[in-house]
């Protein structure tokens, strides 16, 4: 990510501003932002040269002059999305009011490596491109969400689990590269957090939004804004031991993991060995929904093991939220679980005021958000 995403007062932090709705006027960015109304005017007049704002017409009147509107372009900038699973591809384009359209999904295994999967990404994108200005839009870069941890910096993949081939590639580089615009690369679940937040919770600080599938991860939302720590690799709970996993060998090469107990690809290969056909987070909800007594038990079993770690982290974190999003939280036990293990082991104070609820952004809140993030880079620098 760029400086200009992370510092309030950025070009960025003004056009989500008034992408989300906050702000409307130059002098509502005054009281919004606390700064003098002639940096906010800097602010908004190179987002306006950059063609990412339009100001015209005239709001309501305060007390004097009657403020210009400002508003993001109906046909202006977009960027293009790639949210990746460790079986799919699903890719689409969003612009800068969050809005995800011409979406595609398709099979893809990107366990097989890099090359075949960069050769599908850039297929797609590069076709959506194409539609995107035919259509008078301007293409102002690529965001990707990658099912593995990611280095912010540099856009390299990191010692992803169950992905031979793909520690240290350089995901971000090769597609701006071949795609010739800027990229953005983040982990997944950061993705989701930043779409689940746009899409549910903008009015929110603070908040923890799970994703829950064939894998388990996090994201952060602090102050409003994504949370990665020192390496980006904040929020990241799926290889936290939990008693109830003890001696279990785990894909990070671990022993005891939470993924290997709570996740999808654990309680699809539990079910398998019972003799119930499983093998995805689809055939587990199915399952669920027709009541199948032992996937009904292990998804149970599974919130109560993830909301044991989130305890944690509300307790040490203090979020107004916690959002599961993923395939799995359309499973209701699981929801309930984890709400029910937060209540009991957190701090009242952490819970009395906490949301606990499924992601409501649908399966395009992980698109959303790295769309946004990639508008966000475009931004002009501060």
């Amino acid at each position: 990510m760029t400086a200009a995403e992370e510092q309030p007062g950025s070009a960025a932090h003004v056009l989500e501003l008034v992408a989300n709705g906050s702000a409307a006027s130059r002098a509502d960015l005054v009281r919004e932002l606390g700064l003098a109304a002639s940096t906010v005017s800097a602010r908004v007049q190179e987002l306006v040269d950059a063609g990412l704002l339009a100001e015209d017409g005239e709001g309501a009147s305060r007390g004097g002059r009657r403020p210009r509107r400002l508003r993001v372009p109906a046909s202006g900038a977009v960027a293009l999305a790639a949210d990746l699973g460790s079986h799919h591809i699903r890719t689409g384009a969003v612009g800068l009011t969050g809005a995800a359209f011409d979406v595609e999904e398709r099979a893809h295994d990107l366990t097989a490596g890099p090359e075949p999967a960069v050769g599908a990404i850039v297929g797609r994108l590069a076709d959506l491109a194409e539609r995107q200005r035919a259509a008078g839009r301007t293409v102002r870069g690529v965001g990707i969400g990658f099912p593995g941890p990611v280095d912010p910096a540099t856009g390299r993949i990191v010692a992803p689990a169950r992905m031979p081939g793909w520690h240290l590639y350089e995901l971000r580089a090769t597609l701006a590269d071949r795609l010739g615009l800027p990229v953005v690369v983040d982990n997944d679940a950061n993705a989701l957090a930043l779409g689940e937040h746009r899409a549910a919770h903008a009015s929110l600080r603070h908040l923890v939004v799970v994703k829950a599938g064939r894998g388990i991860g996090s994201g952060v939302v602090s102050h409003g804004r994504i949370y990665r720590g020192a390496r980006g690799s904040a929020g990241d709970i799926s290889h936290v031991r939990v008693d109830a996993a003890d001696g279990r060998p785990c894909s990070c090469g671990n022993v005891g993991c939470l993924e290997t107990v709570a996740s999808g690809a654990a309680i699809a290969a539990a079910l398998r060995a019972d003799g119930i056909a499983a093998d995805s987070a689809a055939d587990i909800l199915r399952l669920v929904e027709h009541c199948e007594p032992r996937a009904t038990t292990l998804v149970r079993q599974a919130g109560r093991h993830i909301g044991a770690v989130l305890s944690v982290v509300v307790n040490f974190f203090n979020p107004e939220a916690v959002v599961l999003g993923g395939a799995l939280s359309g499973a209701e036990p699981l929801v309930a679980a984890v709400r029910g293990v937060l209540y009991e082991r957190c701090l009242p104070m952490a819970t009395s005021e906490l949301t606990i609820t499924a992601a409501s952004g649908g399966p395009d809140a992980g698109l959303t958000g790295a769309g946004l993030a990639a508008l966000r880079s475009a931004a002009p620098a501060p």
